[in-house]
């Protein structure tokens, strides 16, 4: 208890109490000092009203704690985590959620560019065995216009000569 004052001696040091409010911790050691110790069989009672905690930007004349206060009990400590639990809602707190939700958003659309630039590559994939298969399908039937082509010439040939040999052996014979 000895090294408490010590420590709890800097100069602009305060301490919440709910039932004063924000006081100087000097103000506070002094008054303890010169208080008389509760004796063993006497309770301290405390009563916090969490609706009145002022925020770190409130500020309030400093008060004298009640006579019954106890050096243990720390109102700092609830305040912090009522700070805690309840979200704070600073202009710097929405900038970072509106970041937060861009990163996000950033996140999904980078992962959509991803899989459509995936199946932009499938797809031209597809498009040049596209092109390769119609370009052989063309050279098939090139092929095949090609034989028939080769196939009507040989027969007009055939033809033409089969039709100046008739002609001849039947002008032979008379």
């Amino acid at each position: 208890m000895s090294d408490e004052p010590q420590f709890l001696s800097f100069k602009g040091l305060k301490q919440y109490s709910p039932e004063d409010g924000w006081g100087q911790v000097n103000a506070l050691l002094q008054s303890h000092t010169q208080e008389p110790e509760i004796s063993a069989h006497q309770e301290p009672s405390y009563q916090y009203a969490p609706e009145k905690v002022p925020t770190l930007t409130e500020t309030q004349e400093p008060k004298r704690p009640p006579p019954h206060a106890s050096p243990l009990f720390d109102p700092l400590i609830s305040e912090l985590f009522e700070q805690l639990r309840v979200a704070p809602s600073d202009e710097l707190t929405q900038t970072w959620r509106t970041i937060a939700a861009e990163v996000n958003l950033l996140t999904q659309r980078m992962a959509l560019q991803r899989e459509l630039q995936e199946r932009a590559r499938k797809l031209e994939v597809d498009l040049v065995e596209l092109r390769a298969s119609i370009m052989q399908h063309l050279k098939d039937v090139q092929h095949v216009a090609d034989q028939q082509l080769t196939s009507a010439r040989l027969r007009s040939e055939v033809s033409a000569l089969a039709q100046t040999k008739l002609t001849a052996k039947l002008n032979h014979k008379k």
